[in-house]
């Protein structure tokens, strides 16, 4: 393994901060990583990744991220399986879609696509939500063709960019399908372990995934998501909800800015 030892620190660090915080809001870590991964290894004076090798490694980070985080949440008792049933189907075909077709895309494009679902997650993430953790979990009900619909097109964007969509697909399931904040912080790490296997398969055919960064990162992950997920089920709603929306806007606004200027 021709790496840096410094390097190998960073990107364990990288992936295991980026990890805690995922399981912690329910996200499979892309929206945190990417830019980290982007940023600070050149800023630090290594080489930089470019947006097709950052999109390979996110893409397999997540895959076992989402994983560990499941694994940790299985007997809570909040995940919705029927929605996962829906909404995992529709974004595994999506998310392939859009792995595999990164690879015709540039690196400039990949950013742009990333920057518009990071502004997209962050502003759905101000709209109000009031009476959502009223619902008891066993009576949640939700709109079939809508949820399987917006999970098909989170799949294709957020597979171009390695990511899983939870990011995007958190607020649509607050704000759009109306899921309790705590059965849609366990559900979508769900839906975005599915999503992931489809964005995983179609980065690796492409080409786009470096095997060892990709390997500091997933044990990053397997150490740190679970702990996170297990957080979250101890920790305020609101928190949650405050805590994600700084994470999407502050990453909005960093890779907006270098797009611009």
């Amino acid at each position: 393994m021709d790496m840096d030892l410094g390097l190998i620190i960073t990107l364990f660090l990288i992936g295991f901060v980026g990890s805690f915080l995922s399981g912690l809001v329910g996200i499979g870590g892309s929206i945190i990583k990417y830019p980290m991964l982007l940023y600070i290894p050149p800023a630090l004076g290594f080489l930089a990744y470019t947006a097709h090798e950052v999109s390979g490694i996110s893409a397999v980070q997540v895959f076992f991220a989402t994983l560990a985080g499941v694994f940790a949440l299985r007997k809570e008792k909040v995940i919705n399986y029927s929605l996962v049933a829906y909404m995992g189907v529709a974004i595994i075909i999506g998310s392939f879609v859009g792995g595999y077709g990164g690879k015709f895309l540039s690196g400039d494009l990949i950013n742009l696509v990333y920057a518009i679902l990071a502004t997209l997650a962050a502003i759905m993430m101000f709209l109000p939500k009031k009476g959502l953790d009223d619902v008891p979990l066993d009576q949640v009900k939700f709109n079939k063709p809508i949820a399987v619909f917006s999970a098909l097109s989170v799949g294709i964007a957020s597979g171009i960019v390695g990511a899983a969509g939870a990011f995007i697909l958190v607020p649509i399931m607050l704000l759009v399908l109306k899921i309790p904040t705590r059965m849609t912080i366990a559900t979508s790490l769900a839906i975005t372990f599915i999503s992931s296997i489809g964005s995983t398969a179609g980065k690796v055919l492409a080409g786009d995934v470096l095997f060892w960064p990709s390997v500091i990162m997933v044990v990053a992950s397997i150490l740190a998501a679970p702990v996170g997920a297990k957080l979250s089920t101890k920790v305020n709603t609101k928190m949650l909800r405050g805590l994600l929306v700084v994470l999407i806007l502050g990453t909005a606004v960093k890779v907006w800015t270098d797009i611009l200027f």
